[in-house]
């Protein structure tokens, strides 16, 4: 039952502590911050509090500030979330160029940040952390044994600095026990409303996504992308158009004979690029845009098998039943069943 505020009656208000530091990924603050409000408005009590070392606004890796509500010193006694959202050391700034992956450094050297977590994790009952805040959790050893995940640019150096901590470098977000560590930026959106999930039932955290006009709620067991997470990033600019048109739309014709047309090379160049800079062949490449393509539609909407087989490019649901089979052991059907909620233990709560 709701009162008259459209609180739900007889819960007290949950605090919400983002610990934040000088050059913080804003999307990583903003993106759950908006859940969290928007879930106030569909019956939840989040209290949510910005905390700063000191109490000062703090830089954002996007231009803006962010201003805070209170120092460290003045943060409570009991916290019922803290999270840490990813950045990069205050000092650090970028080096224009094309790159596809920045080569950014990671918060597990900013020592405030690190200040924060020892003092304010053991008052909190839940601890999550966004992109490459999972370094700071590692940094300061409340990781170790657990699972765990980030940016999956970032996912081989948190195995290597960390070897306590099982990396899942696919996992949108990971739970073990009180901890739930998001994958990089947009993920955010995911891993805050798991927790609304977690708090407040699926259906406040369907009214959220669906006000927020995101999928309903991606599996935290969903990919980040598998196909780019499992392969090496191409090189060449011609490459990467034809990896993005695959991507962008998997039911179209991508055979041999179309790409490497589009691509002006011959097909037994083509698989050789393939082979050097993405690690599969294209056939499989493009099998596997079609299976995570089928995966999203099936656990965020209630298209029939056949529509999404047909619109995956798999043809046929036959076709799309035997690649489920083979890469991930179980039907479409099965896999829409187990994945229709964000995947959040619920008993952690």
């Amino acid at each position: 039952m709701a009162d008259d505020s459209g609180h739900l009656d007889g819960q007290p208000a949950r605090t919400v502590v983002f610990a934040l530091y000088d050059k913080v990924t804003l999307q990583d603050v903003a993106a759950p911050l908006e859940i969290f409000a928007r879930a106030n408005d569909f019956g939840a009590r989040y209290r949510v509090l910005l905390i700063s070392p000191t109490g000062a606004s703090v830089a954002t890796t996007a231009y803006a500030k962010l201003h805070v509500d209170l120092s460290l010193a003045e943060a409570p006694q009991e916290i019922d979330t803290l999270i840490v959202p990813g950045g990069v050391p205050a000092e650090f700034t970028f080096t224009p160029g094309e790159h596809d992956i920045p080569e950014e450094q990671t918060p597990d050297v900013v020592e405030p940040a690190l200040e924060m977590v020892r003092i304010l994790a053991p008052r909190s009952r839940r601890i999550a952390s966004v992109c490459t805040g999972a370094f700071v959790l590692a940094a300061v050893g409340l990781l170790n044994g657990r699972r765990a995940t980030t940016h999956w640019a970032h996912c081989h150096a948190l195995a290597s600095r960390y070897p306590q901590v099982e990396v899942d470098p696919d996992s949108l977000f990971v739970q073990d026990g009180p901890f739930i560590t998001g994958a990089g930026i947009s993920a955010g959106i995911d891993l805050a409303l798991a927790l609304v999930e977690s708090d407040y039932g699926p259906a406040v955290a369907r009214r959220v996504a669906r006000w927020m006009v995101v999928f309903l709620q991606r599996p935290g067991g969903q990919a980040q992308f598998s196909v780019w997470a499992q392969s090496a990033l191409p090189v060449s600019r011609g490459l990467r158009e034809i990896l993005d048109a695959i991507v962008a739309d998997p039911g179209a014709d991508h055979s041999i004979a179309v790409l490497a047309a589009r691509a002006a090379v011959s097909e037994r160049h083509l698989v050789r690029m393939f082979g050097d800079q993405v690690g599969m062949t294209p056939a499989r490449f493009v099998e596997q845009a079609r299976l995570e393509a089928a995966k999203v539609m099936l656990a965020t909407g209630d298209h029939s098998q056949e529509a999404i087989a047909r619109r995956a490019g798999f043809g046929g649901p036959d076709t799309m039943r035997r690649t489920f089979r083979r890469n991930l052991g179980v039907s479409p059907g099965t896999y829409r069943s187990r994945f229709r909620t964000t995947g959040v233990d619920r008993s952690v709560s």
